[in-house]
């Protein structure tokens, strides 16, 4: 990891060039930081001077440190970093940079203006990128026979949930949950959500609730099925037909879920193991790591 600071001087702060200046004046001099936290230190006092007084002020803090002052007023007058400063400027235009802070991640721009600035949404934004290796670039192929029947035993920490699968009900999804299971998909996922009396949700390797295989699946709406029922599977999603690789197993009754979600599935053992998962919000920094899915078994019958 590395942390560049860079100038980045924006047209609509009518001291950013010379306050920018002004660091690198006192940088040949071995203040570079300490200039940088005098400036901001005394902003609310220097903000709203007239420009043709900043260079008095800046002189000032210059001795407030104990700089050569008449090397630093020259630096100032003659602009003599204008050109570095400038370059700089230059880059950040090219690199498409809007403002500040920055934050690129492996050449990627962190969404800051959308996620905001904290750990939590960083860590969410690194562990998409490094989801993208692992990602599809198009629907999984038939790996299910839905005339068959096929249960899923989900192995974690705390023991096992065995479900039986719906694929006549819903033979895009459940063929997508069994394509990826087969594949490692869930292999050492957490249940990154588990709201008590609601559901527990999984399926997204970052552990974030933001990670996705790469592809969709359309909504298979059954009316013969329900979330009327502890142990209910289905698929989640952000709205109609975008269902992919995260699912949730209800914690109790929610038919209130019912034509929104499309449902795979059904817990036939283990709803103990099911209840016992730790309760967790992703958005919370505080949250517990997360119960883990160690891996999940297909069986044909």
């Amino acid at each position: 990891m590395r942390i560049v600071y860079r100038h980045f001087p924006l047209s609509f702060h009518d001291k950013s060039h010379i306050t920018a200046e002004a660091t690198e004046a006192a940088g040949v001099q071995g203040a570079f930081w300490e200039m940088h936290d005098i400036i901001y230190q005394h902003y609310q006092e220097w903000a709203q001077l007239p420009t043709d007084q900043m260079t008095d002020v800046l002189v000032g803090y210059a001795e407030e440190l104990g700089l050569d002052v008449n090397e630093f007023r020259s630096d100032l007058e003659q602009q003599s970093f204008e050109d570095k400063i400038a370059g700089m400027y230059d880059d950040a235009v090219q690199m498409q940079l809007r403002g500040t802070p920055t934050i690129i991640v492996n050449g990627q721009l962190y969404p800051t203006e959308q996620w905001g600035l904290s750990y939590v949404m960083i860590d969410a934004f690194i562990r998409l990128i490094e989801l993208e290796d692992r990602r599809y670039t198009s629907p999984p192929p038939q790996v299910i026979d839905p005339s068959k029947d096929y249960i899923a035993t989900i192995r974690t920490n705390k023991g096992d949930i065995v479900i039986q699968l719906y694929p006549d009900q819903a033979p895009l999804n459940v063929n997508s949950f069994v394509f990826l299971a087969q594949e490692g998909w869930y292999d050492n996922v957490i249940f990154h959500r588990v709201i008590p009396g609601f559901v527990a949700q999984s399926g997204d390797p970052t552990g974030t609730g933001a990670g996705s295989p790469g592809y969709q699946c359309d909504d298979e709406i059954s009316p013969a099925l329900s979330y009327n029922d502890t142990g209910v599977v289905g698929i989640a999603n952000a709205g109609p037909n975008t269902g992919s690789s995260q699912f949730f197993i209800t914690l109790a009754p929610q038919p209130n879920l019912d034509g929104g979600y499309t449902i795979i599935g059904k817990v036939i053992e283990g709803l103990d193991v099911l209840q016992s998962l730790a309760p967790r919000d992703p958005s919370d920094p505080q949250a517990p790591p997360g119960d883990v899915i160690e891996t999940i078994t297909i069986e044909e019958q």
